[in-house]
C-alpha cells in the first residue's frame, strides 16, 4: 500500500470526514489520495492559516480531532498562528506538513536550506505542540501517526505535527498491527480524601461559587457538569474560553468573569469565600492583575488534568486536585449535596438586579447600537445554533451579551487571539454540522483579514451567516489608545491610516448575498441566512464594562461611586 493512502485509510477508520489544507508541490501525494477516498473530502482552504484554524473549527464542533495539511515552506510556515492557537486553547488537531525528500533534507548540515523550499519546521513549532515528528523512514509511519493521533487526543488535548518528506509519503508500506503505538487511556483520577476534603469545603461554604472553564469542553464533560449545577443548587460563572459549555438560562448563572466580564459576575466572584474551579486557568484576564485583599480571601478548589497549570498559579490560597474533569464529575455527582444559604442568595439576586448587563448597557453605555445588534442576532438563532465570536470589541459584545440556550455552542479563541479566526473556525463548524445555522460574528478589522474564507461559503453552500460589526476602526485598540495614548488612533481609524473595503463589493465577488443593516432596521428585518450581513455602527464605541490595569476585579471602568462600593462590601 502506497503510504500516503495508508494514512487516508487510518483517518478514515477513526471517523474524520474532512481534511482542510491548501494544494502545494510536496503535499500533493496526500492529497491524490485523499481525493480518492469515498469517505474523506479535500477543502481546499485558499490559505493555509485559513486550514489550520477550520481544522479547530471541525474539531470543537465535531468531538473527534481536526486535520489540516499544507506543503513544506511557506505552506508550513502559513499554519503555525493556527497551530499556536489549538496550542493555547487545547484544540486537538493533526497537522501535516508536506517536506523535501529526505535525501535533500539538510538535516545537521550548516547550511541555511538544502532542497527547494525546505524549512524546519519542527523546530519552529515545538514550543507550540504537544508533540512535533519528522516520518523521515516509511517504517516508522505506521507507529508515529498513531502516536500523534493519540497524544493530540488525550491528556490535555493539543496540536500535533507530522512532518512528511516526499520520498515517504510515495514509498510503499507493510502494515503490521504491532507497529501502532501502544497506549494505556487511564484517566487521571482524584483521590477518595481529595473529595472529602472538597465536600467538606462546599458544605462548609457560606458563599459558595462555582467558574466553569474551557476545560469542560475538553473533557466532554458538559452534561455531568450541568446536571450537578442544577442538583447542587450552587451559583455559576463562566471563563471566556467555559462560555458555552453550561447552560446560560438557568437562575443561578451569573455571566462572565475577567478583564471584559459582566460587572455583577466579577462582583460576586470577588466576594465569594470558596471558588470551586473546573478546568479553567485562573490566569490574569480572570483575576486582574491587581491581587486584592478580598480575592485572596477566597478559598479556591481548583480541578485540572494539567498538573503545571495547578503549580505554576499565580494564586497561593488553592487546594489543587489534578484530575480529569470528566472523572471528577461522575464522582462528585455521587455526593449528596444541596446548598441552600438564602443569604447569599439574596446577596447575588440583588447584585444581578443592579448590575447585570442589560443595566450596565442602559447605565454606562452611550453608544448602544453594537450591544442592540448582539441582542438581534441571539432573537435570530435557532435553537441548536452555534456562535463563533472573532476577536475585539465584537467578541466581548458576544460574550458580555449573549445569553446561550442549552443546545447552543460559543467558539472564540482564548489565548493566541488572532484576528480572523471566526470566519475560518465557521468554515470547519459548518463542515462537522452542516445542517446548524451557524453566526459568524466579526469586525471589520477581522473580516478583512479572513477574507479567503469566504469562496468556501459559496463553493459548499454554507449554512453561515457573516455578521460584520462595521464601526470602520480596531475598536478595542481605539479603547486603548483613549485610555493610555492620548486619542493618538494611529492605525486604527481612517485618520489614522485605517480603511474598510466596500463589503458589497466583496460579497458580489465571493457571490455571496449581501444586506447592510442599520440601527433602524433591526425591528423589521427577517431571517439572518447564509450570506454577509454588515450591521453599520457609527460613531465611538466601547466595550462596557471593562477592567483597566492595577484596578480591583471588583470595580471596572467605569467605576462606581464610593458610597456604592461601600454597600456592596457591607452587603456581602
Amino acid at each position: 500500500m502506497k503510504a500516503s493512502d495508508y494514512i487516508v485509510s487510518y483517518f478514515e477508520s477513526l471517523g474524520i470526514s474532512v481534511i482542510f489544507g491548501y494544494q502545494g508541490g510536496m503535499i500533493t501525494h496526500l492529497v491524490d489520495s485523499i481525493s480518492k477516498s469515498s469517505k474523506l473530502r479535500f477543502i481546499q482552504t485558499y490559505h493555509e492559516q485559513s486550514a489550520a484554524i477550520a481544522a479547530e473549527g471541525y474539531a470543537r464542533e465535531s468531538g473527534l480531532f481536526g486535520v489540516a495539511i499544507s506543503t513544506s515552506g511557506p505552506g508550513a510556515t502559513n499554519m503555525v498562528t493556527g497551530i499556536a492557537n489549538a496550542y493555547f486553547d487545547s484544540i486537538p488537531v493533526v497537522y501535516i506538513t508536506g517536506q523535501v525528500n529526505s535525501y535533500e533534507y539538510k538535516y545537521s548540515k550548516k547550511i541555511r536550506q538544502q532542497g527547494f523550499q525546505e524549512t524546519d519546521i519542527l523546530s519552529i513549532v515545538k514550543p507550540i505542540t504537544k508533540y512535533a515528528v519528522m516520518v523521515d523512514k516509511v517504517s516508522n509511519l505506521q507507529y508515529e501517526l498513531s502516536k500523534a493521533i493519540t497524544i493530540a487526543t488525550t491528556g490535555r488535548k493539543g496540536p500535533v505535527l507530522i512532518d512528511l518528506p516526499m520520498d515517504v509519503q510515495r514509498s510503499d508500506i507493510q502494515v503490521v498491527s504491532e507497529r501502532t503505538y501502544q497506549y494505556s487511556d487511564t484517566k487521571k483520577e482524584c483521590t477518595q480524601h481529595e473529595l472529602c476534603s472538597v465536600m467538606a469545603m462546599l458544605k462548609q461554604a457560606k458563599r459558595p461559587l462555582v467558574l466553569c472553564g474551557g476545560g469542560i469542553a475538553s473533557s466532554s464533560s458538559s452534561s455531568d457538569i450541568n446536571s450537578f449545577l442544577q442538583k447542587s443548587n450552587l451559583p455559576y460563572v463562566v471563563s471566556l474560553m467555559g462560555k458555552g459549555c453550561v447552560d446560560e438560562s438557568q437562575q443561578n448563572f451569573l455571566g462572565l468573569i475577567g478583564s471584559y466580564g459582566n460587572r455583577d459576575a466579577n462582583i460576586v466572584f470577588s466576594h465569594a469565600d470558596v471558588v470551586l474551579v473546573l478546568g479553567s486557568r485562573l490566569d490574569l484576564r480572570q483575576t486582574g492583575n491587581q491581587k486584592s485583599d478580598i480575592l485572596e480571601k477566597i478559598q479556591f478548589i481548583h480541578i485540572d488534568i494539567d498538573d503545571n497549570e495547578l503549580n505554576e498559579s499565580i494564586l497561593p490560597n488553592k487546594m489543587n486536585i489534578s484530575c480529569d474533569l470528566s472523572v471528577f464529575m461522575k464522582n462528585i455527582m455521587r455526593e449528596d449535596f444541596i446548598f441552600s444559604d438564602t443569604k447569599w442568595k439574596e446577596y447575588i439576586q440583588s447584585i444581578h438586579e443592579e448590575y447585570n448587563q442589560a443595566k450596565e448597557i442602559e447605565r454606562f453605555v452611550e453608544n448602544k447600537v453594537p450591544y442592540n445588534y448582539i441582542q438581534f442576532i441571539q432573537e435570530k438563532a435557532d435553537l441548536d445554533s452555534i456562535f463563533t465570536a472573532d476577536i475585539g470589541q465584537n467578541q466581548m459584545w458576544s460574550a458580555q451579551a449573549l445569553r446561550l440556550k442549552p443546545h447552543q455552542k460559543f467558539f472564540t479563541s482564548g489565548g493566541l487571539a488572532p484576528m480572523g479566526y471566526a470566519l475560518h473556525a465557521a468554515i470547519g463548524v459548518a463542515m462537522a454540522s452542516p445542517k446548524k445555522h451557524i453566526f459568524c460574528i466579526i469586525g471589520d478589522g477581522g473580516f478583512h483579514i479572513a477574507l479567503q474564507s469566504l469562496m468556501l461559503i459559496s463553493q459548499y453552500g454554507l449554512n453561515i451567516a457573516v455578521c460584520v460589526m462595521n464601526n470602520e476602526a480596531l475598536g478595542m485598540i481605539t479603547q486603548f489608545q483613549e485610555l493610555y495614548f492620548n486619542s493618538n488612533m494611529v492605525g486604527t481609524t481612517y485618520d489614522g491610516g485605517y480603511c474598510v473595503p466596500d463589503i458589497q463589493s466583496l460579497a458580489n465577488a465571493y457571490g455571496l448575498s449581501y444586506v447592510k443593516i442599520q440601527p433602524e432596521d433591526i425591528d423589521n428585518m427577517g431571517q439572518l441566512t447564509n450570506g454577509i450581513f454588515e450591521f453599520s455602527i457609527s460613531g465611538k464605541t466601547k466595550v462596557s464594562p471593562k477592567l483597566e490595569f492595577d484596578k480591583p476585579l471588583f470595580n471596572m471602568s467605569p467605576s462606581l461611586p464610593v458610597d456604592e462600593l461601600s454597600r456592596i462590601e457591607e452587603d456581602a
